[in-house]
């Protein structure tokens, strides 16, 4: 595969919004229909199962335009939405929804459904995936293995999702608990430059592990087409103001781990994790969110997640002035540290005892912030 770099670290946005019955509140399999409103558009697009919506925005130079841009697309939807009789909602998962998902009639997903058969209708699942431009293959793979110790902070900040099918999960994000049933999600190995995953692909693809490069769906992968980096871990943002601190912060990392050695990085990065390491705090974020404890060598020693994210916002501080995310950068930080999606579910369901409640609390919140 050829990788199409970037000459600038541009950056792009795809945001899965959940379809819902305006009074019930219950997901709605309405796609088919949205779509007529929207036969000529790249930027509103189905998805694999029918109660999902994505939102995309054009290739922008920063995380504000990006988001402005995905902000029109979204007023226009949620228009279109209420002539429906539909609404919209901003989650990992669906509160209470308990019945299966129908799949969206187009070939390829139809195809993805005979592969999977039943687990295609039960991953009913929502994520906010970042694009970051990247200048070459070898770029976006060294990029790619530096931040994948650390994806477990990208889980803990979007954590959204902690109900499943009207019951309290004690997860803080159980959207990948969900994805684990699939063989193609989760963590991707380090690979050493572009020549080495166009091995991992060539093989791939004869073994019949994957039909096409679109069906990769590690938490985070280069993307040779766009020629980017592709952030893909992240719950969905509940409203555009979390969604912008979540792409401003995955942007101005990504950036910042293009231009630091490896020594720097090392300094605040643990390097080299074992795979057992990695996978134990992956689940760790998903579980408790900010509130894990990031295990940080071999030997088992661990620290508090939160106190490693308030080290690589300081690590990338200097890099932010310098793309022009500063000022939203030091607004992502104190959004991200205080007000986390899976705590205003679970303070909903507290007050209420009902996760009706909860989901019209995430319907009000998206409706707000389209505003």
């Amino acid at each position: 595969m050829e990788f199409n770099g970037c000459s600038q670290p541009t950056v792009g946005v795809e945001w899965e919004l959940q379809l819902v019955n305006s009074e019930t509140l219950d997901l709605y399999d309405g796609i088919m229909p949205l779509m007529d409103f929207f036969p000529d558009t790249n930027f509103i697009k189905p998805e694999f199962i029918q109660p999902c919506v994505e939102l995309t925005s054009d290739v922008a130079d920063t995380s504000e335009e990006a988001i402005e841009h995905i902000r029109r697309s979204l007023l226009k939807l949620q228009q279109r939405c209420s002539e429906l009789k539909m609404s919209l909602c901003g989650a990992g998962t669906h509160p209470f929804c308990k019945r299966l998902a129908l799949i969206t009639p187009i070939p390829r997903y139809i195809q993805m459904e005979k592969k999977s058969g039943y687990l295609a209708h039960t991953q009913i699942t929502y994520s906010t995936h970042v694009h970051i431009g990247m200048g070459s293959g070898d770029e976006a793979i060294r990029v790619m293995s530096l931040l994948i110790p650390v994806l477990p902070a990208f889980i803990a900040l979007s954590a959204n999702s902690p109900f499943w099918r009207g019951h309290e999960t004690g997860h803080a994000a159980y959207r990948h608990r969900i994805l684990a049933a699939s063989p193609s999600y989760g963590l991707p190995v380090a690979f050493s430059d572009w020549a080495d995953f166009n091995k991992f692909y060539d093989a791939a693809l004869k073994s019949g592990m994957i039909n096409n490069f679109k069906d990769i769906h590690w938490d985070i992968r280069p993307h040779p087409d766009f020629g980017t980096l592709e952030i893909r871990t992240m719950d969905t943002a509940s409203d555009l103001q979390n969604l912008q601190a979540l792409v401003t912060f995955a942007r101005v990392m990504a950036v910042t781990m293009a231009r630091l050695s490896p020594q720097q990085v090392g300094e605040v990065i643990p390097l080299d994790l074992p795979t057992w390491v990695q996978k134990e705090n992956r689940y760790r974020a998903g579980w408790k969110g900010l509130n894990a404890e990031f295990i940080y060598n071999q030997e088992g020693d661990h620290r508090p997640l939160r106190g490693l994210v308030e080290e690589l916002y300081s690590l990338c501080e200097p890099v932010a002035k310098t793309i022009g995310e500063e000022k939203k950068f030091t607004l992502s930080r104190n959004i991200l540290l205080e007000e986390l999606g899976y705590h205003r579910q679970l303070q909903s369901f507290a007050e209420s005892h009902s996760t009706f409640t909860v989901a019209e609390n995430l319907r009000r919140q998206l409706l707000k912030s389209g505003d």
